[in-house]
């Protein structure tokens, strides 16, 4: 059963093709998990946040109860990109003397707009996020479309090596400086001294962040599940995001068909669902030995309680 096979796991991450019903499962599973007892935080990273929607209620950056035990909260890119460079900027002007104060402000301005800056700042968000899980039994990420998700889940690995050749580039420059400071060149004050520990200070604290981020993405306490639909496309990018988890050290763990059209329903839908049936079999073959689980095409939208019920009760089906 998925949902049991899934209770053990503290952290769920769960991702696919867009449009699929990404959000609509991982709601599905984290209110289950609320419903033993736990208390669970539901984490949206996608850009396009539907939580909201789904509870009918505002959610945002800071988390909130939507049901009994189950509190959500949607992470802003932007608003975090904003906020870790603000944050940056404070550690500079600090670090730095007044008069660069202005060329920090112009570096902090051009990183705004770099590529990768959101996402970066996105991913230490979920760090902060998964290193303080105290307050909670389990958290749930709903994650952004699969080319997103593929980038999320590898960039810890890139980012940590990357902040790896930083702390090495900055010991040899601490090196250096002492070694000029002891040959009475250059500013003979302790000020460079402390510059030095502060800018070793935040990098292996970074270092530590990404390498915990990386830990708990792999080890036996979390899972991720592949949502899709059972057709051409979504099939593809769940083969490729399966293969991307795979070469970051992170197992596929579940694969949820949404949306598979009903049988017994008429004609067309059998035709339908013959397509579909080709489809799951590619899938169980490109992705072997996966638990998978079918939920049928809803008549309503699963909104609230009520509505996310219904999904759980698919969800409780025995996979296939």
């Amino acid at each position: 059963m998925l949902l049991k096979d899934l209770a053990s796991k503290r952290l769920v991450l769960v991702g696919g093709k867009g449009g699929v019903g990404k959000t609509t499962v991982a709601a599905a599973l984290a209110l289950y998990r609320s419903r033993l007892g736990e208390r669970v935080l539901l984490v949206s990273t996608d850009p396009a946040h539907n939580l909201g929607h789904l509870w009918g209620c505002r959610v945002g950056a800071e988390a909130q109860q939507v049901s009994d035990g189950l509190l959500a909260m949607e992470l802003d890119p932007a608003r975090a990109a904003q906020e870790h460079l603000a944050a940056v900027g404070q550690t500079l002007r600090r670090m730095m003397p007044e008069h660069l104060h202005g060329e920090v402000r112009r570096h902090l301005e051009s990183a705004a707009q770099a590529p990768g800056t959101h996402e970066a700042a996105l991913l230490e968000s979920i760090a902060d996020i998964v290193a303080d899980r105290s307050g909670y039994d389990s958290v749930i990420l709903d994650t952004a479309p699969s080319g997103h998700t593929a980038r999320l889940v590898t960039l810890p690995e890139s980012l940590g090596t990357w902040t790896d050749a930083l702390l090495k580039r900055q010991e040899s420059s601490a090196r250096f400086g002492r070694a000029l400071r002891n040959l009475g060149a250059g500013d003979t004050s302790s000020r460079p001294a402390r510059r030095d520990e502060e800018i070793r200070r935040i990098l292996v604290a970074r270092q530590s962040r990404f390498a915990s981020l990386r830990s708990a993405f792999t080890d036996d306490t979390s899972a991720f599940v592949v949502v899709l639909a059972a057709e051409r496309l979504p099939v593809e990018e769940s083969v490729e995001l399966s293969a991307i988890l795979a070469d970051a050290g992170i197992s596929t763990d579940a694969l949820v068909v949404n949306k598979r059209s009903p049988a017994g329903q008429g004609e067309f839908l059998a035709e339908r669902r013959r397509v579909e049936d080709g489809f799951i079999e590619e899938l169980r073959r490109r992705i072997p030995g996966v638990p998978l689980s079918e939920v049928a095409l809803q008549a309503t939208e699963p909104l609230g309680d009520e509505g996310l019920t219904s999904m759980i009760e698919a969800l409780e089906a025995q996979p296939t």
